[in-house]
């Protein structure tokens, strides 16, 4: 390694320094100039520009340069100052001109028998109050009748008065009877436009220049004090240059250049200088070729330089390194580093490379076997991140591509894509493929396979072990399985093939197949160990995923299975929903649709946190309770109270059962609507709030108590009632479609608003509208998700009527029905409509109380509903051959498809329905 003398070292033997070499310099002077006959004029500019010294002629050169610009600018200041003065002078002298000749009563002077007397005084005062040399006043053929000197008054003006006669101002350099001096003439106007005078006031360039010259000695100050700082300047600069360059002149400065430059590109080492912020400074001819520089390399940083990254790393760090190896396109470089900066030098480095090839061969596989180590390791961490078949196979493809081969491709049977095991006699299907070309005429994706038994493939399904193929085309059970396609393989450059059968205990679950073509050399003995442990590792998190394929197709089926397959039938509301599964894992969210009496609907959606069938079950246990809770017509807040006694009583049984699961977190909203009323009552369990869409687009959350989860148990629940115009939007929700893994629930509400305010009115635009905008790319939780547009049975479908509390007043509610009937055309449900009420309407009276109301409904069903105000049900029994009373509500039962009671805060209802004809 050649050392590179700094400047601490040695300088005696390459170059003189200091008085030593300004003496050399004395020496040899007629050597260098070539004659001692040189001119003085050459030798006095030698002995100005300091010798030979670099500084020396630096500072001069630099005083001379201050001296030009200092003189220079005092010469344009004190042209500035007279021009400005100049300036100043005519503006002076128009504005007392202007001001004096339309001053008050100066046309009456003119016209006066002798102007003198009148206006000499008033212009002296003028003069001597603006500070000008001379106010004269003319008549029009240019007389003066004022003038600070008298004894000029009455003769001629001098200077052109042609435009003040023809009424125009006249500002002029002229030489006047005191001088050369500056004057401004401005006419005097008589009423009527005519010039009858004219005013002129002057200042002398005597006291126009007197201003510049008064400034003179400030300017010659100001450059004087600027000379002495820049001399005091770049006497400073000097000295650190002198220091800097060593008291060198040019020709030692070139020739210590030339020798430095000479040995750093002759030695067979490399030499880089690197400065303290990463840059390269200098680099010879052998550190371009071992390191392959770009020509415009000096000034650049190190870690642009396409380096490797770790010698990049080296050199920008500027740390001490002896002998380390670093592998530089396909060389391997022992670095030596050293920082110049150690004894007072320059921030930087100064690094040696040296080409240590024989160490290649070693190197090269310990790279190798570290190389597999790594990607067994990255297998482990980076194959099998998720439960899909698909993608597991696909991060096998990716992590094999193009580590450690060109294209790698993954066949399946379609029964493992299904979660289920493997049949040998169907076909598998290529699951995924990777490669550094897309254009390779292998099989594509989705393509399903049928492997002769001859081919690799095949062997490896067959045997169950690895097949290596050194030369495909020398392979004749290849191309056994395609010809065409096979010569079109190695054609394209394929070369050599490894295939290994994933396998799962005694389960062959497909084939992994790995590809080269770049690489000349074929696939050999140790790869084919490399592949069967990647392999191996796959196929574990393959037959993982497969598992959880089949628990979870038969979750979601029985999910399925215990959602509602279609709507019910009513007029009340239009509704559109969605039910979106997680595809981590089968949830326990359900929704449903209930009619109730009255044309009443009941709307329900629930969660049951969890995955898996343990929560589907219990969603099912769950629908089914409401299913029943909802056939006693129940207000919200009761069925809730009901719900929640059974979760408990549920958990109760779970926690005494070692195999059972507690059902913990469940939450439900139940909202009701009547389309007679147009209003709606929502309770809610824990779940997320409703929201309502008006007819014209105003999007409000309403304020519903929301109560504890069920199952929690000690605090009642509490309903609110809403009132619903005619196409109002009612949208319920679980919290999947709200919460995510990088938002909270409240941002989930303002992208559900804005959703919302930008959907169109039907509900299956809003649907559509609210997954576009809050569905994530792989939900983590289930989504249901229920939008119900309102209607509003009008006047024209609803009749209702107060019935006195006297059984006479059953003859006219018979009356009122019939006519009702024949207009809306059933005359045929007439006689048993008459009956039905007859006999609900008699026993309200005589049981009900005071207060009976009626009421019949043109639905999907024709609908009677009596109201009074008494709690007690009635009950259907069979009455006796000998009992005269007890078989209204038998016939009741008989002529109607569905009867029932239902309780209000101010009584009970008693129903019946009958089918339209």
């Amino acid at each position: 390694m050649v050392r590179l003398r700094g400047r601490s070292g040695d300088r005696s033997s390459r170059r003189p320094s200091g008085s030593r070499a300004r003496e050399r310099w004395d020496e040899d002077r007629p050597r260098r100039t070539g004659t001692a006959g040189r001119p003085e004029r050459a030798a006095a500019l030698r002995r100005v520009l300091g010798r030979r010294s670099v500084a020396g002629q630096v500072f001069v050169l630099n005083i001379a340069i201050v001296l030009l610009l200092v003189v220079a600018a005092a010469v344009s200041l004190l042209l500035q100052v007279r021009r400005d003065s100049t300036a100043d002078a005519r503006n002076r002298s128009l504005a007392v001109a202007s001001s004096f000749a339309n001053s008050p009563g100066l046309r009456e002077a003119l016209d006066a028998p002798d102007p003198s007397s009148v206006l000499q005084p008033r212009a002296e005062a003028v003069r001597k109050a603006t500070d000008v040399d001379f106010v004269v006043v003319l008549d029009p053929r240019g007389i003066r009748y004022t003038h600070p000197k008298p004894d000029r008054i009455g003769k001629r003006f001098v200077g052109d008065i042609g435009p003040a006669r023809a009424g125009r101002t006249v500002t002029e350099e002229v030489d006047g009877t005191i001088g050369r001096l500056v004057q401004a003439i401005v006419p005097v106007r008589a009423p009527d436009g005519r010039v009858v005078g004219m005013v002129s006031a002057g200042i002398t360039t005597e006291n126009v220049g007197g201003a510049a010259e008064r400034q003179l000695p400030l300017v010659l100050i100001a450059a004087g004090v600027g000379l002495v700082l820049a001399t005091a300047g770049t006497a400073l600069v000097s000295r650190r240059l002198l220091r800097q360059t060593h008291g060198l002149g040019p020709h030692e400065m070139t020739r210590m250049y030339e020798h430095h430059d000479a040995v750093l590109h002759a030695v067979r080492e490399g030499v880089l200088i690197v400065g303290g912020e990463g840059r390269l400074l200098l680099a010879n001819d052998e550190a371009r070729r071992l390191l392959d520089l770009p020509e415009d390399a000096e000034g650049r940083h190190v870690r642009e330089l396409g380096l490797p990254e770790d010698i990049a790393a080296l050199l920008d760090s500027g740390r001490a390194a002896t002998d380390e190896v670093h592998l530089v396109r396909e060389r391997l470089l022992a670095v030596n580093q050293r920082s110049t900066g150690a004894r007072g030098g320059p921030p930087g480095s100064v690094a040696t490379l040296r080409d240590s090839t024989e160490l290649r061969a070693l190197s090269g596989r310990a790279d190798t076997a570290r190389e597999r180590l790594d990607m067994l390791y990255d297998a482990g961490v980076g194959i099998g991140t998720s439960l899909d078949v698909t993608r597991t196979a696909e991060e096998l493809t990716r992590l094999t591509t193009p580590r450690f081969a060109d294209y790698t491709t993954v066949d399946l049977y379609d029964s493992v894509l299904e979660g289920g095991r493997p049949e040998s006699v169907t076909p598998l299907r290529r699951t995924a493929r990777d490669g550094v070309h897309r254009d390779a005429p292998l099989y594509p994706v989705g393509r399903q396979i049928r492997f002769v038994d001859v081919s690799p493939q095949g062997e490896s399904l067959r045997t169950g072990r690895a097949v290596l193929e050194p030369r495909l085309d020398l392979a004749p059970g290849w191309h056994e399985q395609d010809a065409e396609r096979a010569a079109r393989v190695v054609e394209y450059g394929v070369h050599s093939l490894i295939t290994v059968p994933l396998r799962a205990g005694s389960l062959i679950l497909g084939v992994v197949s790995f590809w080269r073509s770049r690489k000349p050399e074929p696939f050999d003995t140790d790869d084919l160990a490399l592949a069967e442990e990647l392999v191996a590792r796959a196929a574990v998190s393959i037959d993982n995923a497969r598992r959880y394929t089949r628990e979870h197709s038969m979750a979601v089926a029985l999910q399925r299975s215990l959602l509602p397959r279609s709507l019910p039938e009513q007029n009340a509301l239009d509704i559109a929903y969605r039910y979106l599964p997680a595809q981590a894992g089968v949830g326990g969210d359900w929704f449903d649709v209930l009619p109730l009496s009255g044309a009443r609907v009941a709307l329900v959606v629930g969660d049951v946190v969890g995955h898996g069938l343990h929560a589907a079950a219990t969603m099912g246990r769950l629908r089914t309770a409401v299913h029943n809770f909802s056939a006693l017509d129940l207000p919200p807040d009761e069925l809730l109270g009901l719900l929640d006694e059974l979760v408990a009583r549920i958990d109760q049984q779970e926690n005494g059962d070692p195999t059972g699961s507690p059902v913990t977190g469940a939450t439900c909203l139940y909202a009701v609507y009547d389309p007679v009323a147009g209003t709606c009552e929502v309770a809610r369990a824990g779940h997320p709030p409703p929201v309502v869409v008006g007819p014209d687009g105003v999007v409000d959350f309403p304020e519903v108590p929301a109560g504890v989860p069920l199952g929690v148990g000690g605090l009642p629940f509490e309903s609110a009632g809403l009132r619903l115009a005619a196409g109002s939007r009612l949208v319920l929700y679980t919290d999947g479609l709200l919460e995510d893994r990088e938002h909270d629930i409240d941002v989930g509400l303002t992208r559900v608003r804005r959703a919302l305010e930008e959907s169109g009115d039907s509900p299956e635009e809003t649907c559509r509208a609210v997954l576009e905008a809050q569905l994530p790319e792989r939900p983590t939780d289930d989504i249901a998700l229920l939008v119900a547009r309102t209607r509003v049975l009008g006047a024209d479908r609803v009749a209702e009527w107060g019935v006195p509390s006297d059984p006479a007043a059953v003859a006219e509610v018979r009356s009122r029905v019939t006519r009702r009937l024949t207009a809306w055309g059933l005359d045929e449900l007439v006689f048993t409509t008459e009956l039905i009420l007859s006999e609900l309407v008699t026993n309200a009276i005589w049981y009900g109380g005071e207060s009976v109301h009626v009421r019949v409904v043109r639905d999907t069903s024709l609908i009677c509903e009596v109201f009074d105000s008494s709690s007690t049900s009635p009950h259907l029994r069979y009455a006796a051959m000998t009992d005269e009373g007890g078989r209204g509500l038998f016939l009741v039962a008989q002529l109607s498809e569905r009867w029932g009671t239902r309780y209000t805060p101010a009584g009970k209802v008693i129903w019946a329905e009958q089918p339209l004809p």
